[in-house]
């Protein structure tokens, strides 16, 4: 029976633990170990797990010092002993079924590494409902992921992601710890020449942030770390990264000349309303629920927004000095590459 390792990294968060922890006491598939490693918390979670240790074979706990979400999840690597390591953030909630619809979909397409979508779950609060529509939305760059129709290669993300042990052995996890480390070991995964898939029936319920704020504050560093992993691999920058970018671009554009010409300014209003009333439409009818609507259009612009600011003034320093931020990209690589061969 194929053995799972569960990593699952947090940094002072011991009540998403504790959510998250209750939601794998009810997996219909058993066979797996759980280990938390905390990054450095000073509001950590050990009473949170020793509150499960009986609930579960095994679980395990790891405090160790501060160094971001990507090496601490190598740390937990380090200390699995699965067949598959699953990783997850510590602000989701799993389906009873997630396990075994992982377990099934490898033993059907012999997956060497694997991502599944993410949902709202009904207990989540309208803003974190219309944060979940903005993250997964057609209607927004959200949607371009997590589904079999996104556009280009499916590339797992470390909110819900599995490997083998064998891709762990080759590749030596992550090799920046934040700043889009998902996304690129994902495609150093892929070129290694290992199958990669995406499992639709492996969802999670992902809580993400729970106000406004927060939610930008995450978005505009999402914008940057997709310049960040430009700095690896250039030719993996698509069009499509440069919507919200262009969208922000747009928007200060056509508002300043608006101002000046009554046409363009109508215009530019007209088209405003438009994709907000679209999006305000589409969400109430997707949870029945005209104030979730409402806080889906702030939503959707600031997702939009806040990752193109992103994007911007990190394009802008490393158009300022290009040389100095791949140099240091590359010392992370070098440095991590040097970690694991002597593992």
């Amino acid at each position: 029976m194929r053995l799972f390792s569960i990593i699952i990294p947090v940094y002072n968060r011991p009540e998403e633990m504790d959510e998250l922890l209750q939601s794998l006491t009810l997996q219909t598939y058993q066979h797996f170990e759980i280990i938390v490693v905390e990054d450095g918390s000073t509001k950590d979670c050990s009473a949170v797990v020793e509150k499960y240790r009986t609930s579960f074979s095994a679980i395990h706990y790891f405090k160790k010092e501060n160094t971001g979400q990507g090496l601490s999840r190598n740390f937990g690597f380090e200390k699995a002993s699965g067949d598959f390591f699953i990783v997850f953030d510590s602000d989701v909630l799993l389906p009873e079924h997630y396990l075994e619809a992982v377990n099934r979909s490898i033993e059907v397409n012999g997956w060497d590494a694997f991502g599944g979508p993410d949902r709202s779950h009904e207990s989540f609060t309208p803003i974190q409902k219309a944060i979940s529509y903005a993250m997964t939305s057609p209607f927004t760059t959200g949607g371009i992921r997590g589904n079999k129709k996104h556009l280009g290669t499916f590339h797992p993300r470390s909110f819900n992601m599995g490997i083998s042990k064998s891709v762990w052995e080759s590749t030596g996890g992550y090799i920046i710890t934040r700043m889009g480390e998902d996304i690129e070991f994902s495609i150093r995964i892929l070129r290694s020449g290992f199958k990669v898939g995406l499992i639709e029936e492996a969802y999670v319920f992902h809580k993400r942030r729970t106000d406004f704020i927060q939610f930008f504050k995450q978005l505009h560093f999402f914008g940057r770390a997709r310049i960040n992993i430009a700095r690896f691999y250039p030719e993996e920058l698509k069009p499509v990264h440069c919507i919200p970018a262009i969208f922000v671009t747009m928007v200060v554009f056509f508002f300043f000349i608006g101002l000046g010409i009554p046409v363009i300014g109508a215009l530019y209003s007209f088209g405003i309303m438009v994709f907000a009333s679209v999006i305000g439409i589409d969400a109430s009818l997707q949870y029945q629920n005209v104030k979730v609507g409402l806080y889906s259009i702030g939503a959707a612009f600031i997702q939009l927004s806040a990752y193109g600011i992103g994007f911007i003034s990190e394009a802008w320093s490393e158009w300022r000095n290009p040389q100095k931020e791949r140099n240091q990209a590359l010392l992370q690589q070098r440095l991590a590459n040097s970690k694991h061969n002597n593992i």
